[in-house]
């Protein structure tokens, strides 16, 4: 191999050279009367044969509705049947499926709505406490005036109608329920026409990237992109059709609908759901109860589960695998997750929305050391190299910006050709924005991304090295580290800790044991201890919004300390 830091991933695993439609057919075939899809809190079980009607009724429906190949379908809703149904209808028609943050709020779904030219969308009535019908009575006051698929809306001048999940919506709103009737207009062979006439590297998926600064952009997915990361991680995992994968993460972004949904129905394993919403309880009830053989998480997501109260109280000893993924992944949690847990083939995946998403993946026979301490190496059929700030390849051990080139890369950003060209190189490469170090046997550790890297006083310090070391103490349940702006060093390091149940430490004591261990000036200047951290709904630490709130405070402290200085 190259002394400089570039992979190639096999070559022995072909793609698959087909649309998501057609992937579902195979696997309906081939697996009929095995349990497809379960989902817990709607007490709702299909087999695939089931679910094969169920998809194709609501696929005829959307046709009814008026959707086109190419045409966008929006889908605003938490984890359910039905954003599964609408997932695999969609893509049998044709129509690109925009998922839509079910958090999001009205000018945050306008902008989406908007900028992608969604045609329909099918929305829940709410999710915690987001109100979706009251916020689109408020977005489109003009809705009830309109019978469904005939709306004219100035703000949304391309929508045409919304469906509604909820039992008996307001005036205006088509009830999922009817789609059923709806569907009875379109022959099952007009289906089968539209679906033919695919292709797989038609874009199929829209999903809003959430930039902290600036407006999400729209990556833009093809059949080939998703359907193959799908078959690829569960190929890596081993998937067949006797495993049961839970899939706590939300269906919106890729972990739940790629990894999960599409990586099932690429090997014929059953999706189990175990609510709408992670919840740690549901989540170990599911894989007690329907002898889970893999379970996916984030950090966030596995550190809760593991720190339940009631985890004894299940028996979790089917599981064998599953992916931790999404954010940094912890040693000490890692271990604990193989040991605790009995996810002994456990693995590391890491990508970007960008990416389909997966790019590195460890695998199940790698030692643990190379699974705790690393993101794998190259994915099947992909590139990566790490490069200098000239585009440079780095030697081995040496930090650079991680960067991926193959099937899974996107199109593009929807409507924004710029940012698509600052994304991907002339050479089809994706530039990351993570820092990465790769080793001679290609593994690849990142060490952060290069915007969170913190420069005090000229030094480097890594935040992903800072955390790895305090999870090693053994209070600490969960440590994010943060760099904001000082007038003498130019950053300082902040350390927000989360303690296990019962576990506690001082800011003094913490510090002296960071001084026995390592360089002084990594140590946290500050630390602020919280129960939890702000992130997305998705389980991502949202490091910008961490940075405003410890500014925010610390401005607010000098001021006070100000104040009684000149009483």
């Amino acid at each position: 191999m190259s002394a400089q830091s570039y992979s190639q991933g096999r070559q022995d695993k072909s793609l698959l050279a087909m649309t998501i439609g057609a992937a579902f057919d195979l696997t309906v075939a081939r697996f009929a009367e095995r349990e497809a899809l379960v989902v817990r809190h709607q007490a709702l079980r299909y087999s695939w044969a089931q679910l094969a009607e169920v998809v194709d009724r609501h696929a005829r429906a959307l046709l009814a509705l008026g959707l086109q190949a190419g045409d966008r379908l929006g889908i605003w809703a938490p984890n359910c049947a039905e954003w599964c149904i609408t997932q695999f209808a969609s893509a049998k028609i044709g129509a690109i499926l925009v998922n839509i943050n079910p958090a999001y709020r009205s000018s945050e779904l306008e902008y989406a709505l908007k900028q992608s030219g969604c045609k329909w969308l099918i929305c829940a009535s709410a999710f915690k406490t987001s109100d979706y019908l009251g916020m689109l009575n408020g977005l489109l006051p003009e809705l009830a005036q309109y019978l469904p698929g005939e709306l004219r809306s100035e703000k949304l001048p391309e929508l045409r109608g919304v469906v509604s999940l909820a039992a008996e919506p307001p005036a205006g709103f088509l009830p999922w329920a009817e789609l059923s009737a709806i569907a009875a207009a379109v022959t099952a062979q007009a289906l089968r026409e539209r679906q033919d006439s695919l292709q797989f590297d038609q874009p199929i998926n829209i999903q809003y990237t959430s930039g902290t600064t600036g407006f999400p952009k729209g990556a833009t997915l093809s059949h080939y992109n998703i359907l193959n990361n799908g078959y690829m991680v569960g190929e890596s995992l081993g998937l067949t059709e006797h495993d049961r994968l839970v899939i706590p993460v939300p269906l919106y972004h890729c972990f739940g609908m790629v990894m999960g949904n599409l990586g099932c129905l690429t090997h014929g394993s059953t999706m189990i759901y175990p609510g709408d919403a992670f919840d740690p309880l549901a989540t170990l009830a599911a894989v007690a109860e329907e002898k889970a053989t893999a379970l996916y998480g984030v950090p966030t997501m596995f550190i809760a589960e593991l720190d339940h109260p009631q985890r004894s109280a299940f028996d979790l000893s089917s599981l064998r695998t599953g992916i931790m993924a999404g954010a940094t992944c912890p040693v000490e949690v890692m271990r604990r997750v193989i040991n605790d847990m009995h996810m002994k083939e456990v693995q590391i995946a890491y990508g970007m929305t960008e990416t389909s998403p997966v790019s590195l993946q460890t695998s199940a026979d790698d030692e643990l050391e190379v699974r705790v301490t690393t993101v794998g190496r190259t994915q099947p059929q992909l590139q990566s190299k790490v490069v200098d700030e000239a585009g440079n390849l780095v030697a081995h051990g040496q930090i650079g910006e991680l960067c991926t080139r193959g099937y899974s890369v996107m199109i593009g950003y929807w409507g924004n050709p710029q940012a698509t060209a600052e994304a991907i190189d002339q050479d089809g490469w994706m530039h990351t924005g993570d820092l990465a170090v790769m080793n001679e046997q290609g593994y690849v550790c990142i060490v952060g991304r290069s915007k969170d890297m913190i420069i005090r006083g000229g030094e480097n310090i890594y935040p992903r090295e800072l955390e790895e070391f305090f999870f090693t103490h053994p209070a600490v349940a969960d440590v994010q580290v943060i760099g904001i702006p000082d007038q003498k060093y130019g950053e300082e390091v902040v350390a927000w800790i989360k303690f296990h149940p019962g576990h506690s430490a001082s800011e003094e004591e913490l510090r002296s044991w960071c001084k026995e261990r390592i360089a002084h000036f990594k140590t946290p200047h500050y630390f602020k201890f919280v129960e939890a951290f702000p992130m997305t709904v998705t389980g991502k630490i949202q490091k910008f919004r961490m940075r405003e709130i410890s500014i925010e405070e610390l401005s607010e402290a000098a001021a006070q300390r100000l104040s009684s200085n000149h009483r």
